[in-house]
């Protein structure tokens, strides 16, 4: 019997199953050699984006980083240089999650790992950070960049003795790793041990000697000695060496508050103008469209100056606003903005001049600075004449020591006045203390004493101690009266931190206030009572090259002689505050 064929237009199983095969190798090739073409294109655009980075034209690169994304949406180099791009912008976030995308697609790469280790760090997820650096290290173990990124990160999350641990161990592998030497010498200047950090900056130094930053690093630890002389002329070597235009800013406003410290106060003034350029870490971008005031004559003009920096500072860079007021004399206006809680006691200081509040908004906060300072009460009926930042008219109306007046400039409610004193009636010498201030972390709080530490000075006999101490301090004050069997009164019902007013109230009812540098103590001093600012070092920039601060009448400043030796300091102060109250 004959068989029957296949009809032509039929297949068997066999067949059908052969040519399905061969079209999916077919669709697979194509797709591959698609896949190649589309990353070549890509990496076409990758290697413009690196030229350009090199050449310093980081938006071409940004530019083309993103065509090379678009091309090729699983290109990690692509990526990560378009992330580095955002980095640099401010976008922080976005460019986080852009090193995490381009993480995913290549884990391998270590230069991923530092990158988004960076990254995590600029946006305070310090153990995050750590944990890319640990990787890295891993990875990389003879790469000195995880070490030092590692143990500088265990330092600012206050292990330092691990921090040291992790960098004395690296540089027992690479000894000849300049940025080891730089990071051990840091790590030992933020805690306290300026002295010791010295040999290792300048170990740094020799290993390569035209690199900026140690010899920035080095001035800051001379600074923190007291050895402006050796700071200043290491900030000097710094600038002269220095390639990056944001580290030679960061090192002209170091350099600037060393020359105000050494009572070089027309070239340090002039040096600390640096923080009005936008591309400065701290720049404060304020809506205001008028000149900015440079000295100019402004008499019959309306000039507007915007306080700046911390509560303290605004205070106390207020000293000067009675020269101002007479400048622009009884046909012109100066308005003052300020703090909230200030309005009210800077309007009675300065009766004829029209105080205000600034108010701060934030755009894209969480991408970077793009921090936005308005002053309503100011513009809305026009832009004034001229207007400043509060620092900045020190560099003409206070260009030496004697420019200073030595006058409390701070008027507070003389009502509220009589009645803190009738609440404070008693004997004793009434002194106000107040030990830290609100805002301490890992680097600021080698800056101030625990209250634990006043032992000496709250025993002395014929003195009632008063909390001047804002914030909530209820443990602080209980602690320390049980570890010295003292009684610190508190003043009920007084907010520190909100009534600045009832603050300067009843800081007018002292004898003395004795106070760490904070808005405390400005408060005190500028009323015109007697305050002694506690330094941890042996001169504040603030003290302008004197042993007080000349900002007002009647100050004294008192330092141990070994950085933060609290307990060497406070028999000695207890010895001056007996005489004090003996008198």
């Amino acid at each position: 019997m004959a068989k029957i064929a296949p009809s032509p237009g039929v297949l068997s199983l066999s067949a059908v199953d052969a040519k399905l095969a061969a079209l999916a190798k077919l669709e697979a090739l194509s797709e591959e050699l698609g896949g190649e073409a589309k990353r070549s294109q890509s990496d076409h655009y990758v290697r413009e984006a690196v030229q350009a980075w090199r050449q310093g034209d980081f938006d071409a690169a940004g530019q083309a980083a993103m065509r090379a994304t678009e091309i090729d949406e699983t290109n990690a180099r692509a990526f990560h240089i378009l992330a580095m791009y955002l980095e640099r912008l401010g976008h922080l976030h976005k460019a986080l999650i852009t090193y995490e995308h381009a993480f995913q697609l290549d884990p391998n790469d270590p230069e991923l790992l530092i990158n988004l280790g960076t990254m995590a760090w600029k946006l305070k997820l310090d153990e995050g950070a750590a944990k890319m650096f640990q990787l890295y290290i891993a990875s990389n173990p003879d790469s000195p960049l995880g070490y030092n990124n590692l143990g500088t990160i265990q330092s600012e999350m206050g292990n330092r003795e691990a921090a040291i641990e992790t960098l004395r161990g690296a540089l027992f592998r690479m000894p000849d790793q300049s940025i080891l030497w730089n990071a051990l010498a840091t790590v030992l200047a933020e805690s306290g041990r300026a002295e010791e950090s010295l040999v290792f900056y300048q170990e740094a130094i020799r290993l390569e000697p035209t690199y900026a930053r140690f010899y920035h690093n080095l001035g800051y630890a001379y600074q923190h000695l007291d050895r402006l002389d050796e700071a200043n002329a290491a900030y000097e070597k710094a600038l002269e060496y220095v390639l990056d235009s944001d580290e030679a800013r960061e090192t002209k406003h170091s350099r600037s508050l060393c020359l105000i410290g050494m009572g070089r106060l027309k070239e340090g003034f002039a040096d600390h103008e640096c923080r009005r350029e936008e591309q400065f870490r701290a720049y404060l971008h304020h809506m205001i469209d008028a000149p900015y005031w440079n000295g100019e004559p402004v008499d019959g003009k309306r000039v507007l100056i915007v306080a700046e920096q911390g509560l303290g500072d605004e205070i106390m860079f207020a000293e000067y606003l009675s020269d101002v007021q007479r400048l622009v004399g009884p046909n012109g206006k100066l308005q003052i903005a300020v703090d909230p809680r200030l309005v009210s006691l800077f309007q009675r200081s300065w009766p004829d001049a029209e105080v205000g509040c600034y108010e701060d908004r934030s755009l894209l906060n969480k991408d970077g600075n793009n921090q936005i300072r308005f002053v309503p009460f100011a513009t809305e009926k026009g832009q004034p004449d001229y207007y400043a930042w509060m620092a900045s008219p020190l560099g003409w109306l206070r260009s030496s020591i004697d420019d200073f007046p030595h006058k409390a400039f701070l008027k507070p409610d003389p009502q509220r006045v009589e009645e803190f004193r009738t609440r404070l009636t008693g004997s004793g010498l009434k002194v106000g203390i107040c030990w830290r201030s609100m805002l301490i972390d890992v680097k600021r709080a080698k800056y101030f004493s625990a209250l634990d530490q006043w032992g000496p000075l709250l025993k002395t006999p014929g003195v009632r101690f008063i909390n001047m101490q804002y914030g909530d301090c209820t443990d602080e004050l209980k602690r320390a009266e049980e570890m010295h069997g003292v009684k610190i009164e508190t003043i009920d019902g007084l907010d520190l931190k909100n009534d600045l007013e009832g603050a300067a109230a009843a800081s007018a009812c002292l004898d003395v206030m004795i106070s760490a540098p904070t808005a405390s103590a400005a408060i005190a001093a500028a009323v015109g009572t007697e305050t002694w600012f506690l330094l941890a070092g042996s001169r504040a920039w603030p003290q302008l090259g004197t042993d007080h601060y000349p900002w007002y009448p009647k100050t004294r400043a008192f330092s141990p002689s070994a950085f933060g030796d609290w307990d060497s300091l406070m028999p000695q102060l207890a010895d001056t505050l007996k005489e004090r109250a003996s008198e």
